[in-house]
């Protein structure tokens, strides 16, 4: 049985689309009715897009009308953690803020998270070719066959932040990636929120994190549809490399307002 008519069974198809008749779902439909309105993100980075917040197990509930797709390619309740490169310190996310507060903007969509981000990884995994890149575009297309893509995530570039060879050609490649991200998922004007580097980063270890901030800006100022998030006043865990809980969740409340500006500029997806 079809991934997305698994979770129907269980919950019902009004839960998920906000009151579309049962009826509408029919036992040889080659996609669920109301595709339209079930909206998908792709999650793509390193470790502070994966999360490594703490995570509150009494009040880890998931918003009814926010899904992730899982490792094994079924939907599932958004609970943390969303990700799960590193099952064992995978924790609370940015996209754990992002996905309620893109399904309040909307009560007639839900909204389904789709995990790629890996920790410690470099921008050279996530350019065409590359291992992770292949990963996304494969989840990425199965999960579209149940909804619509209506914008991709980023955040990544601490892994690029040790040389200067990296840092000082990270826009160019972002950019490359970007361009065949969009082109290989037919969605051209996809939305691209950025986020920056966390400003508490060390630049004895992280040498370079602030130019690689700037090349995100840079980005955002030549690439259509993209923009950067800042992370002022975002605190760091005390490994003061990763985001604590409180700030991924208002992390992903940014990202979420960025997202949903992008979307109505006239050439966004619709």
């Amino acid at each position: 049985m079809h991934t997305f008519r698994k979770l129907f069974a269980l919950i019902g198809l009004s839960a998920i689309l906000g009151g579309l008749p049962a009826s509408s779902l029919q036992a040889d439909d080659p996609e669920p009715a109301g595709k339209d309105r079930f909206h998908l993100y792709l999650l793509i980075g390193q470790s502070n897009m994966a999360g490594r917040g703490k995570v509150d197990p009494e009040n880890n509930e998931a918003h009814p009308r926010v899904l992730k797709f899982d490792r094994d390619g079924n939907w599932v309740p958004a609970t943390d953690p969303i990700h799960f490169d590193k099952p064992t310190i995978a924790g609370v996310g940015l996209a754990s803020a992002f996905g309620p507060a893109m399904a309040e903007a909307d009560e007639t969509v839900t909204i389904g998270l789709i995990p790629c981000a890996v920790g410690g990884t470099r921008l050279e995994r996530w350019v065409k070719g590359g291992d992770l890149y292949e990963n996304a575009v494969r989840r990425a297309k199965a999960a579209m066959k149940d909804g619509t893509l209506k914008g991709i995530l980023w955040h990544q570039g601490e892994g690029d932040s040790g040389k200067l060879e990296n840092a000082s050609t990270y826009a160019e490649r972002l950019s490359g990636m970007i361009g065949d991200l969009r082109s290989e998922l037919d969605a051209e004007n996809a939305p691209f929120v950025m986020g920056e580097l966390g400003r508490f980063l060390n630049p004895k270890k992280l040498k370079h994190y602030e130019l690689v901030n700037k090349q995100l800006h840079t980005i955002a100022s030549q690439v259509p549809h993209t923009a950067v998030v800042s992370s002022e006043g975002l605190e760091a865990k005390a490994d003061q490399v990763h985001f604590n809980a409180e700030a991924l969740r208002e992390f992903g409340r940014r990202y979420a307002k960025a997202m949903k500006t992008l979307q109505k500029q006239p050439r966004g997806l619709e």
